[in-house]
């Protein structure tokens, strides 16, 4: 198979015709890289996200279109001879107008992976062309002649052995002749429909088809040198680490550290192939490993926000020394396709949180359907505006002594809920998003400052 690196670069990391360059110097650098997959134009998926759900004003339809275009020309403007990928990329545009237009009458799910797919097919003409310009050997591959998926538009599920049979037959040979670009975030199912991964697929896809072609390594090129303690912008003394396990890595990425997309692992954790993150803008800087066996496991390796979260609450006093009752509750919601992320219990009640898993933004939502199942067994209540704090470390479940250190810190934050113990590498509560960045902030300060 390939035995060769696949590097994703980021949004950020292709945003303008510099960023662009510094990737294709970046992917100079490394001879052993023959697989590129590059994300949309920075702020490009945004709009077409807000296109999908449907624009009826026709004036700011047409601004969104403009802006779309102007982000793109601006690469055209500074490519040596743009004809080519100015044709693909007007192209892609039009069909961007059709569907935008189509989904200001009608949006659907099938439309909206259509729609925001054409951010990736026209950042991915831009790179290949400067690429081209430098004297590098590049051809564009389009993903979804490989990256086979389901049907379930919004947050496809790849076929595996569908992925690595097609990139053996297609995309090896190319990768032996020549740098491929291609898309990440996006697939096709059996239908040849055009389908995504869900939000921030693009790194999950980039690793799917490292897993595929059995690649020695997986690079993630972000904005940002590496993975650190927390996020530099709001704990400015965060620090990088320059290694972490899979185990640790993986939990960051579920609990919201932006560095990765929470599947991204997956693949690369079952071939056990080595995953790099560092910084685009900075190479220089080095980055993060993330590798199996790792030479230090501390207590507290980083915490991790994620926002946006919606916990629902359910009581009722059948609960109590009774059974079958959260079978019930599971029922329900798997009914109606409801992803539970966390849960705590007591005799009487039950609270859980809402898993985001499709490209529609904003906070997950409890169906009005599922509700009204629910109220008949219990009461619900649902509540918006929490955070999500999780401290990420190693044997947590097997140290003593922390959690005064950690709970005093936090003694005058209303913590909502608390998760401890089903995983020893993290400990994680709610908060109201007003005070969530300075609950960071503290418990940083404590834990990984002194």
């Amino acid at each position: 198979m390939g035995s060769f690196n696949v590097a994703k670069f980021g949004g950020t990391s292709v945003a303008n015709f510099e960023a662009m360059s510094r990737c294709a110097a970046i992917i100079e650098s490394n001879p052993n890289t023959k697989l590129v997959v590059s994300s949309a134009c920075s702020g490009v998926t945004n709009l077409l996200v807000e296109l999908a759900n449907g624009v009826q004003d026709q004036t700011h339809r047409s601004e969104i279109l403009t802006k779309l275009a102007e982000i793109h020309n601006a690469v055209l403007d500074q490519l040596e001879d743009s004809t080519q990928a100015a044709a693909e990329v007007y192209t892609i545009l039009d069909t961007v107008t059709s569907l935008a237009e189509a989904a200001s009458i009608q949006a659907s799910r099938k439309l909206t992976d259509h729609l925001v797919a054409c951010g990736e097919l026209m950042s991915t003409h831009l790179l290949t062309q400067l690429m081209r310009e430098r004297g590098i050997a590049a051809t564009r591959f389009d993903i979804r002649e490989v990256l086979r998926t389901d049907s379930n538009f919004g947050k496809a599920e790849p076929e595996l052995d569908s992925i690595r049979q097609l990139a053996e037959e297609k995309l090896i040979p190319l990768c032996q002749e020549s740098v491929v670009i291609t898309q990440g975030f996006i697939g096709s199912d059996a239908e040849g429909n055009t389908t995504t991964l869900g939000r921030g697929g693009s790194d999950y896809s980039a690793a799917l088809i490292a897993e595929a072609v059995e690649a020695s390594g997986l690079e993630i090129w972000t904005d940002v040198p590496g993975i650190y303690t927390t996020d530099p912008r709001i704990a400015p003394k965060a620090s990088p680490i320059p290694e972490i396990s899979f185990s640790e890595a993986s939990e960051m990425a579920n609990f919201g550290a932006k560095i990765l997309h929470p599947s991204t692992l997956v693949p690369a954790l079952r071939h056990d192939i080595p995953v790099f993150v560092g910084s685009s803008k900075e190479p220089e800087k080095g980055g993060t490993w993330i590798r199996h066996q790792v030479e230090s496991s501390p207590l507290f390796r980083a915490l991790a926000l994620r926002c946006n979260q919606t916990m629902v609450t359910l009581r009722s006093a059948k609960m109590f020394h009774a059974y079958g009752f959260l079978a019930r509750v599971f029922e329900i919601l798997a009914k109606h396709k409801v992803s539970v992320d966390l849960i705590t219990t007591s005799e009487i009640s039950v609270s859980l949180t809402l898993d985001q898993t499709d490209t529609s933004g904003g906070a997950p939502q409890l169906p009005e359907a599922a509700r009204i199942e629910l109220e008949e067994l219990c009461s619900v209540d649902v509540e918006h505006n929490l955070c999500l704090v999780a401290l990420i470390g190693n044997n947590m479940s097997e140290s003593k002594g922390y959690a005064k250190q950690v709970f005093g810190t936090l003694e005058d934050f209303n913590l909502r809920m608390i998760c401890y113990g089903a995983s020893p590498h993290n400990l994680c509560f709610l908060v109201h998003e007003s005070v969530s960045k300075q609950a960071i902030q503290k418990l940083h300060t404590e834990l990984f400052e002194g």
